[in-house]
């Protein structure tokens, strides 16, 4: 009888990427959970020799599902594979118990490398693909794929913000939607007549792709911001936009970097420029809606644990990339 080996990502991308990767020598069958809740019910239910963990997962994350794991005393090997690079997420996984760390996106080698590292390879092998118990049969669609993309691209940008500041990133999972300009400030989610907002927008252009990046923060976020990057005296209108552009600088660069190197493409970049400050979100729409028809964004929510920082990194992709992103993206999705 075969081993059996779990795949907990709440991305069905990244799933079947990953059952790929697994080497075609290793006789196992494959079950896959979309996230940590459900993992836990398989683990209690099937017999599983080793899990592979994502971190950054709705109901149930991969934090609390090792320390689940832990407090129930399961004795399942787990090997995370996760975007989130941060130095402290590789203690923390560690800390509760997972047995490596991988980043995304892996490799075959290094899948391969990490089980023979483990021992979890067996004596034997034989010339059968892996068993797949669970066939998802799932058509990935382009928000999908550019979710996961994203997811990676998330990971390395907060790494770099994690280590200027000394911090711990809380990272979710990139909300991906095509909207209407109309729909545009709905769905962005900042609510309520007193908030006020500053933010700062930087163009990125390639062959067959033009994007926006904003970065958003509330006026709430300031304070302990320039705690952290070591601000001496209070804050005035200069001193807050060198922080805007301190920050856009750490969370900006490395997010489209780590996106141009999956995409396999390079983009040009424009100056980045305040888009406003201490304005109410319609104002931060109406400064750029003209230029906007349909948009396909990509949201994520950056957080500073134990600090009341908060801020939204907001790429806004024109309707005429969404063709080149489909084709550049389609590998993802394509069979071996």
């Amino acid at each position: 009888m075969s081993a059996k080996v779990l795949i907990c990502d709440d991305s069905s991308v990244a799933r079947k990427q990953l059952s790929k990767l697994l080497p075609a020598d290793w006789t196992v069958t494959i079950l896959f959970a979309e996230h940590g809740e459900q993992a836990l019910d398989i683990l209690e239910s099937e017999d599983i020799s080793l899990m592979f963990l994502d971190l950054n997962m709705p109901v149930l994350d991969g934090y609390q599902t090792l320390e689940r794991m832990q407090q129930a005393q399961m004795t399942t090997k787990v090997i995370v594979v996760s975007g989130d690079v941060q130095a402290q997420a590789l203690e923390r996984v560690q800390s509760l118990g997972a047995i490596d760390f991988l980043k995304k996106p892996a490799t075959k080698d290094i899948i391969r490398a990490a089980l023979e590292q483990h021992g979890l390879m067996g004596d034997e092998s034989n010339d059968d693909p892996h068993l797949i118990m669970e066939d998802e049969g799932i058509d990935f669609s382009l928000n999908d794929c550019l979710q996961e993309v994203s997811n990676v691209a998330m990971g390395r940008a907060a790494s770099v913000l994690a280590d200027m500041l000394g911090v711990f990133v809380k990272l979710p999972v990139p909300n991906v939607n095509m909207l209407e300009v109309s729909e545009l400030q709905m769905a962005l989610g900042y609510n309520g007549e007193s908030n006020r907002y500053s933010a700062v927008s930087q163009g990125f252009v390639a062959t067959g792709i033009a994007l926006e990046a904003l970065l958003v923060f509330s006026d709430s976020s300031f304070p302990d911001m320039a705690k952290l990057l070591g601000y001496q005296e209070e804050l005035d209108k200069n001193s807050e936009v060198e922080l805007l552009m301190d920050v856009s600088s750490a969370l900006v660069g490395p997010f489209i970097l780590a996106l141009a190197r999956q995409l396999n493409i390079d983009f040009s970049d424009s100056h980045p420029v305040v888009l406003g400050q201490h304005v109410k979100n319609d104002h931060l729409i109406n400064a750029k809606k003209a230029a906007w028809k349909q948009t396909l964004a990509v949201e994520i929510t950056y957080e500073v644990e134990n600090y009341q920082v908060s801020c939204d990194l907001i790429l806004l992709f024109t309707e005429d990339s969404v063709a080149t992103l489909e084709n550049l993206l389609s590998y993802l999705s394509e069979d071996e």
